[in-house]
């Protein structure tokens, strides 16, 4: 048993920390000091961010705001970011997002929750894409991005654009048909869509079944896929490997993510690419106080994708076993799902749905994603519990 207050920091507000702050507006100990450090006074649900492209959202349907379930759960809000974490003196070290505002240089925990969500590194991103940061729309972080479409709608608007999508997993996807969508709709004719893919078929890591439905859907709308990698980016040029140059008026960016560079030196037991190795309960597995789940965690004795439907379902858990941490009693393990149901949105109206090797397309398979999307912000954005 502990003896005295606990401090628990929850280190970003990703889908499995806003779960957390619901249950601890349920039931939040009175010996447990909750603080949340995040930069931004919402979370954008990234589910719904192709709807938010296509035109089918306003960004206030797909922001939770954080400050009524920070008020909610008895917790303090620090508007800032993390910028190094020390586990054994088990403190961070911050810097401030918000005007005006002024933050101690560090903050010390008995319980850390991290849940920061992905994030894309500049300095790695210039590395390998010399160029990319300062002339790509990076889909990362996705507040960002959000705020940023709507100026790309007003050019759009005005002229046709060419627009090269830099990523055909999931997110790259869904970016490119959501904008093909809107500026087919409300831009000026004559846009043009390329999907660059890396180098594998586009939806590399969905079924083949899966893989068609895509290509098909491509093909369908006239977007150029091309099965090369994108080397470096200069004012409407993206360089891609096979020594080709591509012209376009933007480049969106939706590769895969990198893990936050702070974690580096943090003494946490890291995975080869950088990102917290957790247990079964989602424990580090080097520093049993620090948890950590979504995109920024690996799980080391059942690796799964790095997704928000993922991210989602690790909520719950992570409250109980934060809440069986403080007061000292047994953790209950996590089991991800060996299967989940995907709906990957085509553009507002149309989506196709997997489960493992099982898959269909239509209006209904798009209607179900709104469903569950809408579902889950309304469980908190609508009060809590």
């Amino acid at each position: 048993m502990h003896h005295g207050i606990n401090k628990l920091l929850l280190l970003g507000a990703g889908h499995a920390h806003v779960q957390v702050l619901a249950r601890l507006a349920q039931n939040r100990p009175a010996d447990l000091d909750v603080t949340v450090l995040t930069p931004y006074p919402y979370q954008t649900y990234s589910g719904m961010t192709p709807g938010l492209v296509a035109g089918r959202y306003s960004a206030e349907d797909c922001q939770i705001p954080l400050e009524p379930l920070v008020k909610a759960a008895g917790a303090k809000w620090l508007r800032g970011r993390c910028t190094g974490l020390d586990a054994t003196q088990q403190k961070v070290q911050l810097s401030p997002t918000g005007k005006g505002q002024t933050l101690p240089p560090e903050l010390p925990y008995q319980l850390l929750s991290i849940d920061t969500g992905a994030v894309i590194d500049r300095t790695r991103l210039e590395a390998d894409m010399p160029g990319a940061p300062a002339h790509a729309l990076i889909v990362r972080p996705i507040e960002v991005f959000a705020t940023l479409w709507p100026q790309v709608m007003a050019q759009a608007v005005l002229r046709p654009l060419s627009i090269a999508v830099v990523g055909a997993g999931a997110a790259g996807l869904e970016l490119l048909f959501a904008a093909e969508q809107c500026l087919r709709l409300h831009g000026a004719a004559g846009a043009r869509f390329t999907l660059i893919t890396g180098g594998p078929e586009p939806a590399a890591n969905y079924a083949p079944g899966v893989q068609r439905r895509v290509l098909r859907r491509l093909k369908a709308l006239g977007i150029t896929v091309l099965r090369d990698t994108c080397v470096g980016m200069d004012h409407g040029v993206v360089r891609l490997g096979g020594g080709s140059e591509l012209a376009c008026d933007l480049p969106l960016l939706a590769i895969g993510t990198h893990a936050p560079a702070w974690l580096q030196g943090s003494g946490l037991a890291l995975s080869e690419t950088g990102y917290v190795l957790v247990n079964e309960y989602q424990q580090s597995s080097s520093h049993p106080n620090v948890f950590a789940a979504g995109d920024v965690a690996t799980r080391a004795d059942v690796p799964h994708p790095k997704s928000g439907v993922y991210a989602v379902r690790a909520g719950p858990p992570l409250a109980a076993n934060l809440l069986a941490a403080h007061e000292g009693s047994a953790l209950k393990p996590h089991h991800p799902p060996k299967n989940t149901l995907n709906l990957l949105s085509c553009g507002a109206g149309h989506a196709i749905a997997s489960w493992g090797p099982l898959h269909a397309e239509g209006a209904w398979a798009w209607a179900w994603k709104d469903r569950i999307d809408r579902a889950f912000m309304a469980k908190y954005t609508v009060g809590v519990g």
